[in-house]
């Protein structure tokens, strides 16, 4: 069974709040729970993945750092970044097959490119650095969009995908982002984009949704575990 994720709408709302919701409620579904992206943006906080080594906080000053259950290293959320997670059963996303974790991981990072696309922002993907990159100019290289996520040995995600998109970037330069030491980050507004908030927020839903909608099946069927 496919069908359309629910949109869900949570606002400004502390870190350790969605991520103790997320839990919840992959802990609560069952066959007939919808998936869901939750939209949401947080105050300021550093997030640690499963195995993140603490050295790569620099200097936290006054910023929350919070362990979680996700893949990946230390990231920064904050005002002025879209940050959508995604609760949902891969075992649905394609008639007669499941949708696996590298698939499923291409299909954040192909939303996060056309989104930028919409903006005539160009994006691209790193070999073995899941995000999205920007190509272009004296941003180069930067990481535009960050990924992380939680795949359940049932086939469960949570947590998912942060795209900065106009925000006070300095906390990023207290850490090591996602383990790179010097490695710069971006947002839209400073590559050239003046867009809102909820706008982008909406048109990755949308890009998400549709990527969901219409999985590619040439991808190979990698490892089912988390990235």
């Amino acid at each position: 069974m496919s069908t359309r994720p629910e949109i869900v709408w949570r606002g400004i709302e502390p870190y350790q709040a969605s991520f103790d919701a997320m839990r919840a409620y992959t802990d609560a579904r069952g066959a007939q729970s919808p998936d869901q992206l939750w939209i949401v943006e947080h105050p300021p906080v550093y997030t640690l993945g499963l195995g993140a080594d603490r050295a790569h906080v620099l200097t936290p000053h006054n910023i929350d750092v919070v362990p979680t259950d996700r893949g990946g290293e230390v990231t920064f959320h904050g005002p002025g970044q879209v940050v959508i997670y995604l609760l949902m059963d891969l075992r649905r996303q394609r008639p007669g097959a499941r949708l696996f974790a590298r698939e499923f991981v291409h299909n954040i990072e192909q939303a996060v490119i056309d989104t930028l696309a919409a903006y005539n922002l160009a994006g691209e993907r790193k070999q073995g650095a899941p995000g999205i990159y920007a190509t272009d100019g004296p941003w180069q290289g930067a990481k535009v969009a960050a990924l992380g996520l939680k795949i359940r040995g049932n086939g469960c995600t949570y947590h998912g995908v942060s795209l900065n998109v106009d925000m006070d970037l300095t906390p990023f330069s207290w850490i090591n982002p996602c383990g790179y030491a010097g490695l710069a980050t971006v947002d839209m507004k400073t590559l050239g984009a003046s867009a809102g908030l909820a706008e982008v927020q909406t048109l990755l839903a949308e890009k998400l949704i549709a990527r969901f909608a219409g999985a590619p099946d040439d991808l190979a069927n990698g490892a089912d575990a988390a990235p």
